[in-house]
């Protein structure tokens, strides 16, 4: 099976997850970017096409990702990866700014 196989499958996995939508082409629209979309994020999905115990994160991917999310007036970008096929877990990298304001809200709801 082609890597199309397993992109579409996590995808799919992870936009019902989030409750959001699949984009057209995995995002190579002029007017959707990335994979999911949500009315606040915009998600890029990376999976390996065989099992692996090690995933390499290529910084293009993640810049490419803020500005295009920027663009489409999304507040929030995120990566989200897997290590294959038979992974059971998904992965989510975020900016730093993020997450500050995850700690933020979790903090104050310790208070």
């Amino acid at each position: 099976m082609n890597t199309r196989y397993y992109s579409k499958k996590q995808e799919t996995k992870v936009a019902k997850r989030l409750k959001g939508k699949r984009t057209a082409n995995s995002g190579a629209t002029a007017f959707q970017k990335g994979d999911i979309l949500t009315p606040r994020w915009l998600i890029e999905c990376k999976t390996k096409v065989k099992d692996s115990k090690s995933f390499t994160i290529q910084e293009e991917w993640l810049l490419k990702n803020e500005e295009e999310a920027f663009a489409m007036g999304k507040h929030n970008s995120a990566l989200c990866f897997d290590f294959g096929p038979s992974a059971n877990k998904r992965y989510y990298i975020i900016s730093e700014r993020l997450f500050q304001l995850l700690q933020f809200f979790t903090d104050r709801e310790e208070e």
